[in-house]
């Protein structure tokens, strides 16, 4: 498992991360990391590894793009001296184009999400043991579907970084693709994007695997 004794682990992102965290700071008692994801996250660590004391902070909002996090990159992710970064951002970016097309100016194209992303990752790579880089989804099996499309290049972005600057990647699109073959994506989440617990336990197993979380 590559996270070590008390390290502080940081996941930044839109909603899917979000999940009515608690503000400012998504970190503490009573649901503070949220219902989503995270959640499972910290507490499958701490059930399975409880000798290592992983800290596990939140600093998801929904809505956001990777331009909003550009803008909040200092103050949420390097000033609090996270060990272990998390970022997955694009949804947004991609679903903009879609829901709202005539209002361009909420729109992030791909080069702008690329290049953004990548200065991003750079800005925080010497100053973390190491960064995760999650694709953004959507829970839709039919992969000529326009958005479908659109995102999957987007992930494709994310996995070219990853594999620029050396972080963990996390292909979300293909561990749903792998549920889907069995489950109507209607089921894991209504809007094909923000996920039903199964849908978050997706992402979470996902996360885990590939940072080598292991049954004990």
């Amino acid at each position: 498992m590559r996270l070590e004794t008390n390290d502080k682990l940081l996941f930044i992102g839109d909603s899917i991360t979000d999940c009515e965290r608690k503000r400012p700071v998504g970190e503490g008692l009573f649901q503070a990391l949220g219902h989503g994801y995270v959640s499972i996250v910290d507490a499958m660590l701490h059930a399975v590894y409880p000798e290592l004391g992983i800290r596990t902070v939140n600093m998801g909002i929904g809505g956001n793009t990777v331009r909003d996090l550009k803008h909040r990159w200092k103050s949420d992710v390097i000033d609090l001296k996270p060990d272990w970064l998390s970022v997955m951002i694009g949804i947004n970016d991609v679903w903009r184009q879609y829901d709202q097309p005539q209002i361009t100016e909420s729109h992030v194209y791909l080069d702008e999400y690329e290049s953004t992303l990548r200065l991003l990752v750079q800005q925080a790579q010497s100053l973390v043991k190491g960064v995760v880089l999650m694709t953004p989804f959507y829970i839709e099996s039919n992969r000529d579907d326009a958005m479908r499309a659109t995102m999957d290049l987007y992930g494709e972005a994310v996995k070219r970084i990853s594999e620029e600057y050396g972080a963990v990647f996390v292909d979300t699109q293909a561990a749903f693709n792998e549920v889907m073959t069995y489950i109507y994506p209607a089921t894991l989440a209504w809007d094909r994007v923000h996920p039903n617990m199964t849908g978050h336990m997706v992402l979470a197993r996902a996360f885990l695997k590939a940072i080598g979380m292991e049954w004990k």
